[in-house]
């Protein structure tokens, strides 16, 4: 059933010319055909997707001030959700309003994909703003700073930082803290960069409320089987992207991908089963939600821009007000001091933090016997992922910050 669109699928009028438009703020036309040009002028060889990319990452030290894409938009559907497979009391439990209040939207013809603009309780997301950047980033889980510094230099990157991200100046000149160095943490199953695989022998726990969450989500999109075993935290800054991937190293695709996103709004990227399919393109706000099932599982996909916050404000009104009081006892969410948040808020205003969670193994599957002895995370494989585009890429270098 067609539906109207949400805030973050925007429609105007076809350029001269045909075709359709999606629009981003800051629209000039110009830079779609220019784009279009340069395309024919590679003889056409150049995927959608990379152009697209190309096009909506802007040059070096460019303002986010001219992205468009010219490409097929598909009609906009609801998504059915199970409001009778996730309590209101557990929804609770994970910072969530009921289901029944959530709104979830589809794509025609990307069965499988799910979007959910927002359903977190207010307040609510601070909790996981402070985990990503307190909590989740303690050994052992896993960190790109591990590829050129020591374990010790690496351990309470929170402790390291806070006081001077706290008292920070925004003067361009002033120094990086660690979490600003931070641009991924890898929890549960830790991924081989060089084998491209998860192994059985690098594994650390994965966090408890962050599977609670994700597990409801997935119980309420129509899967109550998932397990959360893997996630990647990615940590964006405004000359940050992520480059075009597909999310295909766990055994298991019958379950979903589940991504979360917290502070400055993105651009994302859906292309398709190959990368020379035109993608569509659509806004990421903070406390948005897609899944990535069927059909959708392994579509080629990108986040080509990130965008201040479209309020004109440094935070999203999301964020302004504090964990509730009247939470279950048995919530996973935790009080976030007016210490911590000072932290976080400073943080977040040139900064975006993306959870991903994924199931590695179906149930009752074991990982073939040769990834057992695969080595384990190094200096080098982790090197081998950042230079590859599976991950975020800086526009700039951070030599000497």
């Amino acid at each position: 059933m067609a539906t109207a669109a949400p805030s973050g699928f925007l429609h105007v009028p076809p350029p001269r010319g045909g075709g359709n438009l999606l629009s981003i703020p800051g629209t000039d036309f110009a830079s779609v055909f220019a784009a279009e040009q340069e395309c024919q002028m590679d003889g056409g060889g150049k995927a959608p997707l990379v152009a697209e990319l190309k096009l909506l990452g802007g040059g070096l030290g460019q303002p986010p001030t001219t992205c468009a894409l010219r490409c097929g938009i598909p009609q906009i559907v609801s998504s059915p959700l199970s409001f009778s497979s996730v309590s209101d009391h557990d929804a609770y439990r994970a910072g969530l309003r009921p289901v029944n209040q959530w709104k979830a939207y589809g794509l025609k013809n990307y069965p499988g994909f799910i979007f959910i603009p927002d359903p977190f309780l207010p307040g609510c997301q601070r909790h996981w703003v402070k985990q990503c950047l307190k909590t989740y980033t303690q050994k052992p889980n896993v960190c790109n700073l591990d590829m050129h510094m020591s374990s010790t230099e690496t351990t309470d990157l929170w402790g390291k930082s806070q006081h001077q991200l706290r008292n920070k100046s925004s003067s361009k000149r002033a120094s990086k803290t660690l979490l600003e160095k931070l641009r991924w943490v890898t929890l549960g199953y830790h991924y081989n960069w060089n084998t491209k695989k998860y192994s059985a022998n690098h594994y650390t726990p994965f966090p408890s409320d962050l599977a609670f969450l994700s597990e409801q989500v997935a119980k309420a999109c129509g899967f109550p089987r998932f397990q959360a075993e893997a996630g990647i935290l990615n940590y964006y800054h405004f000359d940050s992207s992520l480059g075009i991937h597909v999310d295909e190293s766990e055994l298991d695709y019958s379950q979903p991908l589940l991504s979360f996103c917290f502070g400055q709004s993105s651009i994302f990227l859906l292309g398709g089963l190959k990368r020379d399919e035109a993608p569509v393109a659509m806004f990421m706000h903070s406390g948005d939600m897609m899944i990535m099932s069927g059909f959708s599982r392994l579509l080629y996909h990108a986040v080509p821009r990130i965008l201040p916050n479209l309020e004109g404000k440094p935070l999203p009104s999301c964020l302004e007000l504090p964990l509730p009081a009247d939470l279950p006892e048995d919530s996973v969410m935790e009080p976030c001091s007016q210490e911590d948040w000072q932290v976080c808020a400073k943080y977040l205003q040139a900064s975006r933090v993306n959870m991903t969670v994924r199931q590695v193994l179906a149930e009752g599957q074991s990982f073939p016997t040769e990834a057992r002895t695969g080595r384990d995370l190094d200096a080098s494989s982790v090197g081998s992922y950042h230079e590859e585009h599976s991950e975020i890429k800086k526009h700039k270098s951070d030599t000497g910050s």
